[in-house]
């Protein structure tokens, strides 16, 4: 093999030429690059063998904060513990979310945490309609749930609640009646 490298290089075709250079080469710069991914293996392994769990997020007055948003409705969420009383803008949620199904959207987080009544939410909300309110409120209710105690987190992430909802109205285009919509079409 290394007989016919010589005498392809001699005839200068250059497959011959890398072949011969990475054969020389190559043990070198293969026992280097091997050190190297054995080093960077061991130094990214180690951070995550010693890293700590998240730390609570917590203020002085033992409330856990957290933002939420669902299509154009943004809530701000104060959670502590207590006996379970949600308040939307200061009012009640039978009264500000009156239907049942929104008020069970909002309980959704902490029945999948399993701690339901035992934290007080306080939550302003702006924007959006009543639907896309509830869904900001729950939002912000599952962010807040893992300020305040991180090892919900994978419960909270596998029920969908951590993601935000990306849908939003899609704007209305020009020469349409709306989004998509067409204007009637006449024949005549």
């Amino acid at each position: 093999m290394a007989e016919e490298t010589e005498t392809a290089e001699e005839a200068g075709s250059p497959e011959a030429t890398v072949a011969s250079k990475t054969n020389t080469a190559a043990p070198a710069v293969q026992a280097e690059g091997m050190a190297a991914l054995g080093a960077l293996s061991e130094t990214s392994a180690a951070p995550s063998e010693t890293s700590a769990p998240a730390e609570p997020k917590i203020d002085k007055q033992g409330r856990a904060y957290a933002t939420g948003r669902r299509k154009n409705a943004i809530a701000r969420v104060w959670i502590k513990r207590g006996t379970g009383q949600i308040s939307i803008n200061g009012r009640d949620i039978t009264t500000y979310f009156a239907r049942p199904v929104l008020q069970m959207v909002l309980q959704q987080p902490f029945e999948t945490a399993e701690r339901t009544g035992e934290f007080d939410v306080i939550a302003t909300v702006v924007g959006g309609g009543l639907s896309g309110q509830a869904g900001a409120v729950r939002h912000g209710i599952s962010r807040a749930l893992t300020n305040f105690e991180p090892g919900l987190r994978p419960a909270l992430k596998a029920g969908g609640f951590m993601t935000r909802d990306p849908r939003v109205v899609e704007r209305k285009k020009y020469g349409k009646a709306k989004a998509r919509r067409s204007f009637q079409f006449s024949k005549r």
